[in-house]
């Protein structure tokens, strides 16, 4: 099934779009981040991509645990 033209996600396939486990998704509905419609919970494709954009950069790390210079910045594309 296509998803990405869809207006609104189940649990399934924003978890499957966005990589993240069902756990982490209902910590997130916690914080109300996700809508609730009688039994079934949705996300709406505009929450998601708001959501995705308020997640934190990654801080990339050497195996050594040294910082690694972010793309832009030395690092091959």
């Amino acid at each position: 099934m296509d998803i990405t033209n869809r207006e609104a996600f189940a649990v399934r396939e924003f978890c499957a779009r966005y990589g993240i486990c069902r756990d982490t998704f209902y910590e997130e509905v916690r914080r109300g981040r996700a809508l609730k419609l009688g039994k079934k919970t949705i996300v709406l494709k505009v929450d998601a991509e708001s959501w995705a954009k308020s997640l934190p950069a990654l801080q990339l790390v050497s195996a050594a645990g040294a910082p690694l210079p972010s793309r832009g910045q030395g690092v091959p594309s």
